[in-house]
């Protein structure tokens, strides 16, 4: 009996339970194509086109709704323009020292799903690429490990986009997050966790709808968990990080963006998405 390719992968290289790289895309579907792309999103490519693949352990989808946009900043975001583009954002883990196997894969499975009419194109990228994990802080020692934090019903989520300064670098505002600023924010806070991911270039073959990520060698990316609602955190914990980050001289807040969890099989919150 010949061995199948599926017996062969598995079978070696590295297959640790810790996150080594993301997939995140934030999307803008199309005015008058919310409900369609939702259902579309949900029923057929949160699967088909992520959780099915190897290597990728976790997904969950958040979503802003005009409220949430509304808190957005700042207004010259050069991730979101308008700041309020990018309505919904999907997360995903994939085992580190796998990022390869995973991209070839996927690369091969969204080609597949375009030929065969699958892919919903009223709607736009807005930041999606593939990021290189950079570690976790924790409030305290009680909340979730990083590995769950995609299954954990936490309230909410916060993504934070952060160039760093031509002088200082990434090395030296991702120092000073993750030792100062960010363990300051967390403290005695409703926030469980931040993670801190760095944007990677698309394969060459990627598909042509989704852009590359600009300034992907001086980006963080940050994404921060709340146990309650975003909303209730906001105005203490993440209206401040622009001017923050601008006085320390190490960089420049692009994206502050809250986001509530969907209702996975439900069109709950499209009616409130404009």
């Amino acid at each position: 009996m010949a061995t199948s390719p599926y017996t062969e992968l598995p079978a070696t290289g590295p297959y640790d339970v810790a996150i080594g790289t993301s997939l995140i895309t934030m999307v803008e579907p199309h005015e008058g194509h919310d409900e369609v792309y939702n259902r579309w999103y949900e029923d057929d490519h949160f699967f088909s086109g992520a959780m099915a693949m190897p290597w990728m352990f976790a997904g969950r989808r958040f979503v802003a709704t005009r409220d949430l946009q509304a808190l957005r900043y700042p207004a010259d975001s050069t991730v979101a323009s308008p700041i309020d583009r990018g309505k919904y954002i999907s997360l995903y883990w994939i085992t580190e020292g796998r990022h390869e196997d995973h991209e070839r894969w996927t690369v091969a499975t969204n080609q597949r799903l375009r030929a065969d009419n699958r892919i919903h194109m009223e709607r736009d990228h807005v930041f999606t690429a593939f990021q290189r994990y950079r570690g976790v802080s924790y409030r305290d020692d009680e909340v979730p490990r990083d590995i769950h934090s995609l299954n954990y019903p936490f309230g909410g989520l916060v993504v934070e986009v952060i160039d760093a300064a031509d002088g200082p670098g990434r090395e030296e505002l991702l120092s000073w997050l993750q030792d100062q600023y960010v363990p300051s924010v967390l403290a005695d806070s409703d926030i469980a966790l931040c993670l801190y991911f760095e944007p990677m270039p698309l394969p060459a073959d990627k598909m042509e709808y989704a852009p590359d990520v600009a300034g992907a060698d001086r980006r963080l990316t940050l994404l921060w968990f709340t146990e309650g609602d975003p909303r209730d955190v906001f105005e203490a914990s993440f209206a401040p990080s622009g001017q923050a980050v601008a006085d320390k001289g190490l960089g420049k807040v692009e994206l502050v963006a809250p986001f509530i969890p969907t209702l996975p099989g439900t069109n709950r919150y499209v009616d409130q998405l404009r």
